[in-house]
């Protein structure tokens, strides 16, 4: 018996909109790393004040390509340009649908010649898997899906540990580690240190905003360098991050992570559906938050929405180019940081404490997303003018903050509204609690929020989509 494909699934289900936001998948398990090593709070507040180590070694599905034709896929498959990429260099790839929606995105490294490897979440390996082996590509690939959520006391391997060395200690640390000066790599270029006496392959990097690397080898050396690397930081105040802190760095950096995927619409998108299972992340994710429309199109995004106008480059042939032709020289919405409004967010925390009364949606720290696509409506003068759509708690600024996109119109500075929760009391999403919705004040932010980040990050997507 064959297995049911996603469009069977769509097929059966009528409207998509329905299907994802009453999804059944439950809450988000960050698999493996421990949710803290010593508080958020604190392992927040280092990545900003001295060096932290985030283990990324598990939450992301890698795609190893090898062959003639391997830079020729990847390069129909986004929006990026390919003229400068050289092995040793890596670049944050962006793949869109024949209709100029994003599908997903992620890091593609040049390891050799005629090898790569991208890293990201489910969607877009998905899509390079699909075209890899449908394409007609002279290509091998090896897939490595991010580790299982719970693995239930089974041993969980990976084919390379990922490690990242972020803050503004991180030089130090590094140089301790390599027995000399800090290497000269460029922003996204690649190179080798030295650990332990091993060449360890590092990417310069700044997730945190400051100088730092990603370093990645043989899974099986994991715990060795991590080792090496935690004793390094002794004297530079080190810190591991744990789960619950890690995914709230992009707050403050300026990265959405989780778009839905553009895939549920489309004739020449139906190929792709017959091939997805019914049981992939696109079939049993979930859409939730107070921004609702019965046509799934409305929640599609564009890469000018999300920042990466830049990126964009027609000097190649790739899926997706001639939608994003006709509007390219158009008017889009623009990538922007909310800051909340702290009086409304307390507020929505009271109510947790009035016996009888109204509950609001509650609001998880520091991630406060309960859906695996959040999008909540923000509002100026009662018309939708924006939405919202990675929120959570800085420490290190001392405010609730969202990530999403807003009307050409808007403004930093600009006071919008923000709508709190879902219609009708909430959907049938197992992470939603029955509730009222409720509104909160916000302020119209840069992207990156962080003034260090906005000052010392390497000019690209974070920096380029500032609002004026």
């Amino acid at each position: 018996m064959s297995q049911e494909s996603l469009e069977g699934l769509l097929a059966k289900a009528g409207n998509p909109v329905d299907m994802l936001r009453n999804s059944q998948i439950g809450a988000y398990v960050y698999p493996v790393v421990p949710t803290e090593y010593t508080n958020w709070r604190d392992e927040q507040r280092a990545w900003r004040e001295s060096c932290v180590l985030f283990d990324q070694s598990h939450h992301m599905a890698e795609l190893y390509i090898e062959g003639p034709d391997a830079i020729n896929l990847v390069s129909h498959l986004t929006i990026n340009t390919f003229t400068n990429f050289p092995v040793n260099r890596a670049k944050q790839m962006v793949p869109c649908s024949y209709d100029g929606f994003v599908v997903g995105d992620g890091i593609l490294f040049h390891l050799e010649q005629n090898n790569v490897v991208f890293v990201g979440r489910a969607p877009t390996v998905n899509w390079m898997e699909f075209h890899a082996q449908k394409g007609g590509y002279d290509v091998k690939y090896a897939r490595d899906d991010r580790s299982p959520s719970r693995p239930g006391g089974k041993p969980v391997v990976r084919k390379v540990y990922r490690f990242q060395i972020q803050g503004p200690n991180a030089k130090h640390v590094i140089e301790k580690l390599n027995g000399g000066p800090f290497p000269d790599i460029k922003f996204f270029h690649m190179d080798t240190i030295n650990i332990k006496g091993r060449k360890v392959r590092a990417l310069r990097h700044g997730m945190a905003g400051a100088p730092g690397l990603e370093i990645w080898g043989p899974y099986a050396e994991g715990d060795e360098i991590r080792a090496a690397i935690v004793e390094a930081g002794k004297d530079w105040g080190l810190a591991e991050v744990g789960s619950r802190a890690y995914a709230t760095n992009t707050l403050e950096s300026g990265w959405i992570p989780s778009p839905l995927p553009a895939v549920y619409t489309g004739e020449k998108m139906k190929p792709y559906r017959q091939w997805l299972p019914a049981n992939s992340y696109e079939g049993t994710g979930s859409i939730g938050g107070s921004f609702y429309s019965n046509n799934i199109e409305d929640y599609y995004l564009t890469p000018y929405e999300l920042g990466y106008g830049p990126f964009v480059k027609f000097d190649h042939d790739f899926i997706g180019r001639e939608a994003l032709e006709k509007i390219d020289k158009k008017d889009h919405r623009k990538k922007v940081t909310f800051a909340w409004n702290s009086d409304d967010v307390t507020k929505i925390f009271h109510s947790m404490f009035v016996p009888g009364g109204e509950m609001y949606k509650y609001i998880d720290l520091p991630l406060s997303n309960y859906t695996s696509a959040s999008y909540d409506k923000v509002t100026k003068g009662g018309k939708t003018v924006g939405v919202s759509m990675f929120s959570g708690y800085s420490y290190n600024e001392r405010s609730m903050l969202s990530l999403g996109c807003v009307d050409p119109n808007i403004q930093v500075g600009d006071e919008l509204t923000l709508v709190w929760g879902e219609e009708g009391g909430g959907s049938k999403k197992t992470t939603v609690e029955r509730h009222k919705q409720t509104e909160v004040r916000v302020i119209v932010s840069p992207v990156p929020y962080s003034k260090v980040v906005r000052e010392s990050y390497a000019e690209g997507w974070r920096t380029a989509s500032q609002p004026k």
